[in-house]
């Protein structure tokens, strides 16, 4: 029989105004991989944060059990302390130290005197990268490294703490396939050599590959958990939502009129490297209601052609022609590409989509103050009024829209950047990767949001990673390949593998 390491009794957690968690419970094995499951909002992140004293015993209720003795933990350290170490989605390095330093910082290797030996530093943190499975010079700075192998880093760091009980905040959510695969592996391994993890994530087939044992948790309050070999995706999807989701994706019926953009030989070259095209000669159309999808793989330049496009937001050397209604239209500045009916919406939506330290109503407004000015000045009370539209219309979940951005959930932080670009009023909607990090009941909702724009006689364009997603969603596809466009068709003939064919077809060379 298994023992348990770790058990939450009752933790309830209230914010001002939020019940975050209600009475949740929460039991894992030693040596197991325990998945928790949940929409965004739903106290996922909130849990584990309780557990390892980032929010210190005395603001919350409950109790927590670990390795037999009841703790109360006050700070990361005192978890820490005990072997628990928590991986959040933000990764917590410093770009511009080396990877040993931050290894081990605030856990230095000391020598003599009480200085730093930096041979023994060095040296036990190439031991660690050789343990997460990292090649790299441990005194390579960290923002020489890409996202993939910068996780990777923050568990090699985990083990410097000599962690028993890891917990890791949506792992792969800025990972492509083959990082994610080989970070997976690695938690794997983890669990032969005894370490427990938890795992928190929205990808259900990786919570399928790797997970003992699922935890659902819905609106603050446990659901269920359950076991390995009792794990379905309809199953955690019924208990996440609190419905069967029998459709993935909302009924669409496209109701597609005349051409309304098109885009003639676009070009785009490398900032740093003009002789390098980034984007090869690429044609589009997109026609009122129509849903185009644009699928390729990594580095094929499907965002490198979209902000290209709006504004000129990427690139050097840009080369093409853009026609809206028919009419030849200038997108040089992100501003001409808005009067001219054109919208962006982001794949980095906290880096470039929001300002997360701003409230609901301004991050609503930012791209539209023209419409708002009144003698001037921006009208408060109308920017009030209209944000507070868009927070009931979009059902963003947040109690005022003087709320900060930065605290909301992937999901509700998505819908206020679609709601800064719809009250722009554009023709043409580029979103990319619109649904990003977010739940499957949050997908669904921003579904529902593209099928309305459509139903209204937007054109949009999706651009996704999720080749699915595209063909539940769009009208018509475009496939890219190393920044070209490699073929298109009508998502009636579309399959997985004729996009996919499409999608890894090389340049002739």
């Amino acid at each position: 029989m298994s023992e348990t390491i770790l058990e939450m009794r009752g933790i309830t957690k209230t914010f001002p105004g939020v019940k975050a968690l209600s009475n949740v419970n929460l039991a894992v094995q030693r040596g197991e991989i325990h998945a928790i499951c949940g929409e965004n909002g739903a106290g996922k992140s909130t849990l584990m944060k309780v557990l390892s004293g980032v929010y210190p015993h005395g603001t919350y209720d409950g109790e927590i059990v670990y390795a037999g003795d009841t703790v109360e933990f006050k700070n990361l350290r005192d978890s820490e302390a005990r072997g628990i170490v928590i991986i959040h989605q933000e990764l917590a390095l410093s770009p511009y130290l080396s990877i040993a330093e931050n290894i081990f910082l605030n856990n230095e290797r000391r020598g003599a005197g009480g200085l730093i030996d930096w041979n023994k530093t060095n040296f036990a943190a190439a031991e660690l990268l050789r343990r997460v499975g990292l090649k790299e010079n441990p005194t390579t700075k960290v923002n020489q490294i890409g996202v993939g192998k910068q996780q990777l880093v923050e568990i090699a760091k985990a083990l410097s703490k000599e962690v028993k009980l890891l917990i890791l905040d949506e792992p792969t959510a800025a990972l492509n396939d083959e990082d994610s695969d080989h970070l997976l592996d690695l938690i794997l391994s983890l669990r032969e050599q005894g370490i427990t993890s938890i795992i928190i994530s929205h990808k259900l087939n990786e919570i399928k590959k790797v997970a003992d044992s699922v935890t659902v948790i819905r609106d603050g309050k446990t659901i269920e958990t359950i076991s390995k070999n009792d794990v379905t995706e309809d199953r955690i999807i019924k208990d996440m939502v609190g419905r069967d989701l029998e459709h993935r994706y909302p009924d669409h019926e496209p109701q597609i009129g005349e051409e309304l953009l098109r885009v003639e030989n676009w070009t785009a070259h490398h900032p740093q490297d003009p002789t390098r095209v980034v984007v090869d000669d690429v044609s589009i159309t997109v026609r009122a209601g129509e849903i185009v999808g644009i699928a390729g793989l990594m580095g094929a330049g499907r965002t490198e052609f979209a902000m290209s496009l709006f504004g000129h937001s990427y690139g050097t050397r840009i080369s093409g022609k853009v026609f809206m209604r028919g009419k030849e239209i200038r997108t040089r500045t992100v501003s001409e590409a808005i009067a001219n009916g054109l919208a962006y919406a982001t794949e980095d939506r906290k880096t470039y989509g929001l300002n997360l330290i701003e409230d609901i109503k301004r991050n609503i407004s930012m791209a539209s103050l023209k419409k708002l000015e009144k003698a001037g000045l921006v009208d408060d009370n109308e920017e009030f009024s209209v944000a507070n539209q868009y927070r009931k219309s979009m059902n963003i979940k947040a109690p005022t829209v003087l709320a900060k951005t930065g605290k909301l959930s992937g999901g509700n932080q998505q819908k206020v950047v679609l709601s800064k670009w719809i009250y722009s009023d554009p023709e043409v909607l580029i979103l990319d990767e619109p649904t990003r990090g977010i739940d499957v009941g949050a997908k669904y909702e921003i579904y529902t949001i593209i099928n309305k724009l459509a139903a209204a006689g937007k054109g949009i364009i999706v651009i996704s990673s999720e080749l699915p997603e595209l063909l539940g969603i769009s009208d018509r596809v475009y496939a890219l390949s190393e920044g070209r466009i490699t073929g298109e068709m009508p998502i009636a003939d579309a399959t997985p593998e004729s996009v996919l064919k499409l999608m890894t077809m090389e340049k002739p060379r």
